[in-house]
């Protein structure tokens, strides 16, 4: 990577970067949770889109646009642009080792990974008072579940969103380990769920949202058993589930 123009710092928290990453090879990128990490030499940056942000391949030297906040410009006349325009997202960052930073170091498993089953949740929830829905979007917990996901995996799984996670069995947790790998999954294999301004990296949208079954859909019949699903609020966030089908 040759060099990083930063043109307007002010994301989500201050854009920082030191002069001493110019000329450092990227020597892989991974996702941790909501994060894309950009290793290099000496460390890496941690990059998150918040809600509006994604990167683009242009030629270096083209025109930046009114959102195009930071340039990664590589060594064969292509430049990687960081376009935000709500400014939710950020840029970090962080000397060797790079998952001692403080946005990842306190971060749960990953959804679709093996350590992520039953017996997981089974350790996590023990003696929790919280409720399930919440215990399961906390990303200290596992990352990447998400409200809409969190309200689908609960249906799959027959489990309401109210009940104490340290009330459930650890068969229903298993269960319900399941359901948010089952979830994810089909989220996956639709492109993702477009619900304003996402599209995927072909420029397409996601269609995964055709597929919901609870959310978004209060007040309509339960495509299971047409009993009305319920509309709830839960830590501020949109709760919908069927009071027949889920438990």
């Amino acid at each position: 990577m040759r060099r990083v123009v930063v043109r307007n710092a002010a994301l989500r928290w201050p854009v920082r970067l030191p002069d001493s990453i110019r000329n450092q090879r990227i020597n892989a990128v991974e996702r941790r949770a909501k994060y894309l990490l950009v290793h290099l030499d000496t460390g890496g940056l941690i990059v998150h889109l918040g809600m509006s942000g994604h990167l683009s391949v242009v030629p270096t030297g083209s025109t930046p646009a009114k959102h195009d906040h930071v340039d990664f410009e590589l060594d064969d006349a292509r430049t990687v642009r960081l376009t935000d325009p709500r400014r939710f997202g950020s840029l970090h960052w962080q000397p060797l080792p790079v998952d001692d930073h403080w946005l990842l170091r306190d971060l749960g498993v990953e959804p679709l990974s093996d350590d992520f089953d039953g017996g997981h949740l089974a350790v996590r929830a023990r003696g929790r008072r919280v409720a399930v829905k919440s215990f399961l979007m906390d990303s200290r917990v596992v990352v990447g579940v998400g409200n809409i996901y969190a309200n689908e995996a609960l249906f799959i799984a027959g489990i309401r969103p109210r009940i104490a996670a340290g009330r459930l069995s650890r068969p229903r947790l298993a269960a319900l380990a399941d359901a948010v790998k089952a979830t994810l999954q089909s989220a996956i294999q639709s492109g993702g769920t477009t619900l304003r301004d996402f599209v995927g990296s072909d420029g397409r949208p996601g269609y995964f949202v055709h597929e919901l079954s609870v959310y978004g859909r209060g007040g309509e019949p339960c495509r299971r058993c047409d009993t009305i699903l319920k509309e709830v609020r839960l830590n501020g966030r949109g709760t919908v589930y069927c009071p027949r089908c889920q438990h």
